[in-house]
């Protein structure tokens, strides 16, 4: 990827939770997902390793900002992005998530509480001073923008997905009433320091496109945790795509938009097989199936770095075990963030 080089800043193969990556080009520097958190309680360390590896990786991710020009949000969890550090962001363009809208109550606040720091520091006002009034408008059901995933047949699971589906597009229209009653967030522009909601459009920089998916469901339909962007940087013939958080994928039409984009690096977080309690057989055979069909039919594809949520716990490898196994028989390199580092992963030594 002559046109394209990229550097994993931080993952959880590293021993703390992130997905941060550094994209460069001849054009321009991207830095993806600024955020780091420590490894939850059930992770096989020590805390005061844990404590670490978090620290460590806070400082490799200041260290790339310095060398970015762009600086991406997909949503705002704490593993993925960072409130508030005025070196990390100051004097870039900052693409981030709208807050106003395909977003959950809690990700709403962490953005308020962002934006309110934002301006403080680089407008010297506050943010109510920016806000505009609520702007309410229609939202389409989101099902008629998955219709693989909305129809799939799911045999003696399907009754009990398809009141999932209306609770979930219950809790959809609750949300729908909230954006549409809240203050807007806008776009902002203190001089060097700029703030652009991206979801949905392409960015050019020089022989540099930036492209940026709607918002995305993070896991699986109608996921509580909220909505998430994912970006590909391309020049040239060359791809790079970011997917961010979807958990996997769990939802068919969302490996199809992969497929589509058929980037010949991709950055993909793995199911969050920690969570067995949570992680129903049927979504976990769904994401290995979506995954593999991704290796399958994406022509370009190269290099898959498989990590994020699922190197939090020993047996990855076995309960996804189809995906390396699919990705060896493609003549695709999949590796953790760690292995591409030339490093074994924390995990493999706990």
């Amino acid at each position: 990827m002559a046109e394209i080089t990229f550097e994993p800043v931080w993952f959880d193969s590293l021993g703390a939770k992130s997905s941060c990556t550094l994209v460069r080009t001849p054009d321009v520097s991207v830095l993806i997902d600024p955020g780091i958190a420590v490894m939850q309680p059930s992770f096989p360390a020590p805390l005061a390793k844990k404590l670490y590896w978090e620290a460590r990786g806070r400082l490799a991710i200041k260290r790339a900002a310095s060398r970015a020009d762009v600086v991406v949000i997909s949503h705002y969890h704490y593993d993925h992005f960072t409130d508030f550090d005025r070196g990390l962001y100051e004097g870039k363009l900052l693409l981030a998530k709208n807050p106003n809208e395909y977003i959950n109550d809690s990700q709403r606040g962490r953005a308020e509480s962002f934006f309110a720091n934002y301006c403080k520091a680089f407008g010297k006002c506050e943010l109510a001073d920016v806000l505009g009034e609520p702007s309410p408008k229609e939202y389409p059901n989101p099902l008629e923008e998955i219709p693989q995933a909305a129809n799939k047949d799911f045999g003696d699971y399907n009754r009990r997905r398809k009141e999932l589906l209306r609770l979930g597009l219950k809790w959809f229209h609750n949300r729908v009433r909230r954006w549409n009653r809240a203050p807007q967030i806008p776009e902002l522009d203190f001089g060097k320091n700029r703030v652009r909601f991206p979801e949905g459009k392409e960015l050019r920089f020089g022989r540099t496109h930036l492209r940026f998916t709607p918002p995305l469901f993070h896991g699986i339909e109608f996921s509580r945790v909220g909505w998430v962007f994912a970006t590909t940087v391309q020049r040239g013939r060359m791809r790079f795509m970011h997917s961010s958080d979807l958990s996997g994928i769990y939802i068919e039409d969302y490996a199809d938009l992969i497929i589509r984009e058929n980037p010949h690096v991709l950055v993909l977080d793995g199911p969050p097989t920690y969570m067995g309690f949570m992680l129903i057989k049927t979504n976990l055979r769904r994401c290995v199936e979506n995954t593999c069909r991704v290796i399958r039919e994406s022509s370009n594809l190269k290099l898959l770095i498989y990590d994020h949520h699922l190197l939090r716990e020993k047996l990855y490898r076995k309960r996804t075990e189809s995906v390396w196994k699919t990705a060896e028989r493609e003549g695709v390199k999949a590796l953790t963030a760690a292995e591409y580092l030339g490093k074994t992963p924390v995990i493999d030594t706990c």
